[in-house]
């Protein structure tokens, strides 16, 4: 045994070099000289963080116990690398493209973004770890007391009292402090997820290192210091009848080993740690290809001594003795006290990485799937005039590990400490297991939705916890034994061990078989049976294409408007004023400009948005950017285009075989886009004709008396006072209406290429209508019109730009007012009918609100009703006897506002006896519940 001050002062000095180690390595990263860090070598060697307590311990007590078994906890993550280009690349490629910071952030993203099943994967991938790292704690904690020998004291206590030592003089609990103050210091400097953090990678990659001379160095000794080398090790074996399952298969082991072998694969990806090291903290995807032979290297080059040492401790130890800890008791049956604390450090090593990368990764998912969407909807951090988030969001992180490392130190103590390390790591296993379907899923088939992953999820995780978690917490003693023999209800064929009758199974193997098979079997039939939403095709057509060159990105197909003050706004207040302004200069070089702000467009703003999400997750980046931009639709052209290669040559098949019938209807469209063609130039030329006119009109007033005016100043005659004011009017007048029409020529420009900038404030639309309707008083009593209101008492509140909006309803006004035909005498009917024009609300899909600007005139030509809000066109009104004047682009003008505020403008219906337009906003109160 060894003085607990020895073992003490020997891993405080370890820890401290891997410490010194990341901060060195940090250091240099940021002056560009680490490049050894970017190699492929250091990041084959952290994928090794795969191997932890269980393979350093459990390893060779699950050989002593089920023999060759423990090889499929090797062989599933062998067979995931080996195969790397069908998968990993994928995975790899698409979270740096997307800015992932997490295995929930990539299957949120995936599911257009959403905050529930980020929340949920978050939720599941914490209890579904806990287990794991309680497994790290356990095997700490448990080397060390043999190591010092309090591990016979420990259990003499327990003995005598049937309870463990105090909390303060309990082993497990100090490793759980120290573990705890090593993660904070190691990984929760810097805010940015994305960002890779060099420094752990790179103690990650020694620890690696560590651990496997360490195993290695025991495995020589098992073999050569205690005994002949293996040829003696084998024959001493062969001698044991007792000792034949260490080569052997048992009868029936094929469904444990498929099994294991399919857990340890998925756990090679699905595990939140592995997803960190391997996709994450990926700098380069050709780092893979690497990987893909070195770390089934690796793995191997471990596994070699696990029979050795396991055989050596079932021959040299007493029976009984724990053969998860054979690492350490065979050397010190032997006196080997510093191959013993050697092999300590070497399982320190496994343990400390897990919790190092494990704790680091699921507190970045506390923090912004959990606690950011949390804070954004309060009202102090949804202000804009709201502080930075950087602080609050470290501290976070900072209090989620410690908190995950207090449960995992509960599950520890709570449950049966007498579990062997491999059954606590494959409970484990197969909880992230269940993120399978829609992460595997979501990357191949395009129809997955979010509601089938969020469904599958749920009832996926019932049966894990049901069928695998409760009978092992009954196991340890809590008050679920009812549950476990008799059945949910007192049903017997509800029992966790036998669901629906299943008896004799294996419980992983069961377990698994009932989860596993709920989860893909909800997520394929809800995906069927449900639509997804537009940005959730986007992000599918993303994912599932990511390897398929030339496809759109996300920026062309989405169509927002957002000023840039407001982007760097929202940006400071996440990043930091710092990284902030160096984004935003960076890009404004891309674009080739010289100042330090980019011109506002959509990649900028997509831009900024997977900027944002390696700090707070693609779906709180999303809710962020979403309530500051404008706007915001999907073109059906780039959707068009994001569409995967097997719709293309479904598409292309089909058209093969309809060959001629498809050459017709070609001509046919050609012709008929040829005449609407001819009947747009037809009028484009009208249109050209009509806005000349329009202009010479004012024009040639103006010249006539300002000629009048000069002429009279030439010839030095004087015109008296009134004569003079009467034409400075008309050339005044004539003024405002050549402005005005050269306005709406610009407005109508601006607003087609998406330069305008307007407003959503929250309006009354209402007050809005009858300030419109009072503007036009003056029109209405001169045409002999009756304008009416009929909005109600109450207040109708909408998102809107005031300005604008006014200028919509004048526009629809003005022209229910001009395009009223006079009556004729000998029609009795209509000359005595009231001319009216009357605005009222009406009904609206959830969301929205309706106004509806009706007349009793003579309606709009059929032929014209296709035209009107054409900036080329204008309804040939004047056959029905009606003299109009203007340019024709109030409707054009009007409908490219409605869309621009996110709203509608249509007409609704028009004939004989008159016509209603349809004007349709955003409701402020639904907007603001979003």
């Amino acid at each position: 045994m060894l003085p607990a001050g020895v073992v003490l002062l020997v891993s405080g000095l370890y820890l401290g070099l891997l410490f010194l180690l990341a901060f060195l390595t940090e250091r240099r990263v940021r002056k560009g000289a680490a490049q050894f860090i970017g190699s492929p070598l250091v990041y084959t060697l952290s994928l090794a963080v795969y191997c932890t307590s269980w393979t350093f311990y459990g390893a060779v007590g699950s050989a002593s116990r089920n023999g060759l078994e423990f090889l499929t906890i090797y062989l599933g993550p062998t067979l995931v690398f080996v195969g790397w280009w069908l998968l990993l690349r994928k995975l790899v490629r698409i979270s740096r493209t997307q800015n992932i910071t997490s295995i929930a952030d990539f299957i949120s993203a995936r599911y257009g973004k959403s905050a529930a099943i980020s929340a949920l994967v978050t939720l599941m991938a914490v209890i579904g770890s806990i287990p794991y790292i309680s497994l790290q704690l356990k095997a700490v904690t448990a080397s060390y007391e043999v190591l010092v020998g309090t591990a016979a004291s420990n259990a003499a206590e327990v003995s005598r009292t049937g309870f463990g030592t105090g909390l303060l003089a309990d082993t497990g609990f100090w490793v759980t402090v120290s573990m705890a103050a090593f993660v904070i210091l190691f990984g929760t400097r810097n805010l940015g997820a994305d960002q890779r953090h060099p420094g752990v990678v790179a103690a990650i990659a020694f620890e690696s290192v560590v651990k496997l001379l360490a195993f290695a160095a025991v495995g020589l000794f098992a073999l050569y210091g205690l005994g002949g080398g293996l040829s003696d090790l084998v024959s001493r074996v062969q001698e044991r009848p007792d000792l034949s399952h260490l080569y052997s298969f048992p009868d029936g082991f094929e469904p444990r080993w498929v099994t294991t072998l399919f857990l340890a694969g998925i756990a090679a990806i699905c595990l939140p740690r592995q997803f960190q090291v391997t996709v994450v903290e990926n700098s380069d995807e050709r780092h893979l290809a690497t990987a893909a032979w070195l770390f089934p290297l690796y793995l191997m080059l471990i596994s070699l001594f696990v029979l050795p040492i396991a055989a050596v401790g079932l021959t040299a130890l007493p029976a009984g003795a724990d053969t998860d800890l054979y690492v350490l008791t065979v050397p010190l049956s032997a006196g080997r006290e510093d191959l013993a604390l050697l092999a300590f450090i070497g399982g320190l090593s496994a343990a400390t990485s897990m919790v190092i990368v494990a704790s680091l990764a699921l507190s970045i998912m506390i923090s912004n799937h959990l606690v950011a969407p949390l804070l954004l909807r309060s009202s102090y951090f949804a202000s804009p005039e709201a502080g930075n988030l950087s602080g609050m969001l470290l501290l976070t992180r900072r209090l989620s590990i410690v908190a995950i490392l207090v449960l995992g130190f509960i599950y520890y103590r709570g449950t049966d400490t007498g579990s062997p390390l491999a059954s606590i790591g494959l409970i484990s296993f197969a909880g992230v297991a269940q993120f399978a379907p829609a992460l595997i899923g979501g990357v191949y088939w395009k129809h997955a939705t979010k509601s089938g992953a969020l469904c599958g999820l749920v009832v996926g995780f019932v049966f894990w916890a049901y069928t695998l978690l409760v009978p092992k917490l009954a196991k340890a003693g809590w008050a679920l034994e009812d549950l476990v023999t008799q059945g949910l209800g007192g049903v017997a064929l509800l029992r966790p061990g036998a669901f629906l009758g299943l008896e004799g199974w294996d419980p992983l193997v069961h377990g698994l078989f009932w989860s596993m098979s709920a989860n893909l079997a909800v997520f394929v039939i809800v995906s069927l049976f449900t639509r997804p939403s537009p940005i959730e095709s986007l992000q599918s057509a993303l994912f599932v294409n990511a390897l398929q060159p030339g496809k759109p990105q996300a920026e062309v197909a989405l169509q927002r408007s957002a000023t840039t003050k407001d982007l760097l706004r929202l940006a400071q207040r996440i990043l930091g004023a710092e990284r902030s302004r160096e984004i935003f200069r960076d890009y404004a070089r891309r674009q080739g400009r010289e100042d330090d702000l980019p011109a506002p467009d959509p990649p900028l703003i997509a831009y900024v948005e997977r900027q944002l999400a390696s700090s707070v997750g693609a779906a709180s980046a999303r809710s962020l950017v979403s309530g500051i931009v404008k706007g915001e639709t999907i073109s059906l052209d780039a959707l068009i285009g994001l569409l995967d290669e097997t719709q293309q040559a479904i598409r292309t098949s089909r058209a093969l075989e309809r060959k001629s019938q498809e050459l017709q209807e070609t001509a046919t469209q050609l012709r008929a886009a040829n005449a609407q063609l001819k009947a747009l130039d037809k009028m484009k030329d009208e249109f050209l004709s009509r806005v000349s006119h329009e202009l010479r009109t004012p024009m040639t007033s103006i010249r006539s008396f300002a000629e009048i005016l000069s002429d009279m100043s030439d010839q030095d005659q004087q015109l008296d006072s009134e004569q003079a004011g009467h034409f400075l009017k008309i050339i005044h007048k004539e003024s405002e209406r050549l402005t005005r029409l050269l306005d709406e020529i610009l407005d109508l420009s601006r607003m087609e290429s998406g330069e305008a900038t307007l407003r959503r404030d929250r309006l009354d639309a209402a007050r809005i209508a009858a300030a419109a309707v009072e503007t036009m008083e003056g029109l209405a009593k001169q045409s002999g019109v009756d304008l009416q209101v009929d909005l109600g008492q109450d207040a109708i509140w909408v998102v809107g730009d005031e300005d604008r909006l006014k200028q919509v309803f004048v526009n629809l006004l003005s022209n229910a007012i001009k395009y009223h035909r006079q009556p004729d005498e000998n029609d009795q009917a209509k000359a005595t009918s009231p001319r009216k024009v009357w605005v009222t609300q009406g009904k609206a899909p959830h969301g929205r609100v309706e106004l509806r600007f009706c007349d009793n005139g003579p309606g709009i030509p059929e032929s014209d009703r296709d035209k009107i809000f054409s900036k080329f066109a204008r309804a040939g009104t004047e056959k029905a006897g009606i003299a109009l004047s203007g340019s024709g682009l109030g409707l054009p003008i009007s409908r490219q506002i409605m869309q621009h505020l996110g709203g509608q403008l249509r007409l609704d219906q028009t004939g004989p006896g008159g016509s209603v337009f349809v004007v349709r906003l955003l409701d402020a109160a639904s907007v603001a519940a979003q």
